[in-house]
């Protein structure tokens, strides 16, 4: 897997995979940035999440359960000092389907937890202390 990444301008700079997909990156205006773009850190929230879901959502399915909508609202709390990792991260899942139970979404976000989910262990392997709550809509 390889990426690149080049410099826009002031602080922003723009990632390309080997598909020629864009991610943007950018800081806030004390750093120098233009606050036009997610920061690096948010990026990490955010691949976690689109990891997790894509797991969540690909067993539901296969499970046979309606997957009607799905959202989840990922918290984040970062070390006081540099490197300012995440130390704590929470996620909370909000699954629409009118025939998966609770107990549907647990065991899913279970598995992409333990099992699928690459960036989660990569959050977990780092010492980030990792939670979770589900309910369905």
């Amino acid at each position: 897997m390889k990426v690149s990444l080049e410099l826009d301008k002031n602080m922003r700079f723009i990632g390309k995979d080997s598909r020629n997909h864009l991610t943007y990156f950018d800081t806030t205006d004390k750093v120098g940035g233009d606050d036009s773009a997610a920061t690096p850190m948010e990026v990490l929230l955010q691949a976690l999440g689109a990891c997790t879901l894509m797991d969540v959502v690909s067993i539901l399915r296969k499970k046979r359960k309606t997957v009607e909508g799905i959202t989840l609202l990922i918290e984040g709390k970062r070390a006081e000092n540099h490197p300012k990792v995440f130390t704590d991260v929470h996620l909370s899942f909000e699954l629409k389907s009118p025939d998966a139970e609770l107990k549907d979404l647990e065991r899913s976000i279970e598995l992409s937890e333990s099992t699928y989910c690459s960036v989660s262990a990569m959050f977990k392997r780092s010492g980030c202390n990792m939670s979770w709550q589900a309910k369905i809509l």
